[in-house]
């Protein structure tokens, strides 16, 4: 009874798994229904949000653009040691593209341009993933799961998603352990230069990490696409009672902390400044967390 019933299971399965490759897979992207007969096992990531998602996934893209950016920039997830660098975000070096074969080409907000170029050499999934009329992390999270229904790793998505959730609930106590059950007020930036900041407000990915944690914006800005506002880094002086963190690498602004404006800030001045190691300000769902875990480690090293 026993063998006959695991052959009943085994063939049911085995015909469930027919039934799901002749259907093939169906979702929608920014530019309408896609459909795909197989599960593609090839793909190239345009933009790092997106190949950061496929990582996460557990979805090793053969190739991405401008990994050493990547590096430096999103750093976590790690890019698998094999991936490819296939150009710049914006001009991508299509030779080098189609040589890797891929099945599937992903896109994501400011490369709408580039949909028709690579569909000449594979299928593509396009996401506007930041716009100003809609919720980014929560489109993050509704990409994730798009991404992951095309690999076949739904239920590896649901999981992140809860564990994220989960993650938030415990940096937020080790937060209140050091500050005490009143949070302070936090805002987050990225210097381009000495003089120019762009502050992170509403509809960020970092300010909502910061909400996530229990905590209010120090220097509030309105909502946008990108959900930052760029300002000269005196505007910096209206954090009149809060805490500022940046994000690493300061490229483009090494040259700050010499600098008579920056001493004087008085949120310089009272000590009530940190770096955070980098982490993507524009990334997918799973960016959340490495935004909370390195904003928390920042803000750990602040007094209270």
């Amino acid at each position: 009874m026993l063998r006959i019933f695991v052959c009943l299971y085994v063939a049911a399965v085995w015909v469930g798994a027919i039934a799901t490759a002749q259907a093939g897979i169906t979702v929608s992207d920014s530019r309408g229904e896609q459909h795909f007969e197989s599960v593609p096992e090839r793909v190239v990531a345009l933009n790092w949000s997106m190949a950061e998602n496929l990582v996460e996934l557990g979805v090793e893209p053969v190739g991405v653009a401008d990994t050493d950016g990547y590096s430096r920039w999103v750093a976590q997830p790690e890019l698998p040691e094999d991936a490819v660098d296939v150009g710049g975000r914006a001009e991508p070096n299509m030779e080098r593209i189609a040589s890797l074969d891929p099945d599937l080409i992903v896109l994501s907000t400011t490369q709408t341009g580039l949909a028709e170029k690579m569909e000449k050499i594979a299928p593509v999934l396009f996401f506007d993933a930041y716009r100003r009329d809609h919720d980014n992390p929560e489109m993050a999270r509704e990409i994730f799961k798009t991404l992951a229904r095309v690999f076949a790793r739904t239920d590896r998505a649901e999981e992140k998603l809860e564990r994220l959730d989960e993650r938030f609930q415990r940096l937020r106590e080790r937060l209140k352990d050091h500050f005490g059950a009143a949070l302070p007020r936090v805002t987050s930036a990225l210097f381009m230069s000495p003089s120019v900041v762009r502050i992170f407000g509403d509809n960020s990915m970092p300010q909502h990490a910061l909400k996530r944690l229990g905590m209010q914006p120090a220097l509030p800005q309105k909502r946008t696409q990108w959900g930052q506002v760029q300002k000269k880094v005196s505007d910096l002086s209206r954090i009149e009672d809060g805490i500022l963190l940046y994000f690493k690498p300061l490229d483009r602004a090494r040259d700050l902390f010499s600098k008579p404006l920056w001493k004087a800030l008085p949120v310089v001045a009272r000590g009530r400044v940190a770096a955070v190691e980098p982490t993507w300000t524009y990334g997918g769902a799973m960016s959340l967390r490495y935004l909370a875990e390195n904003m928390t480690d920042a803000l750990l090293t602040i007094e209270p």
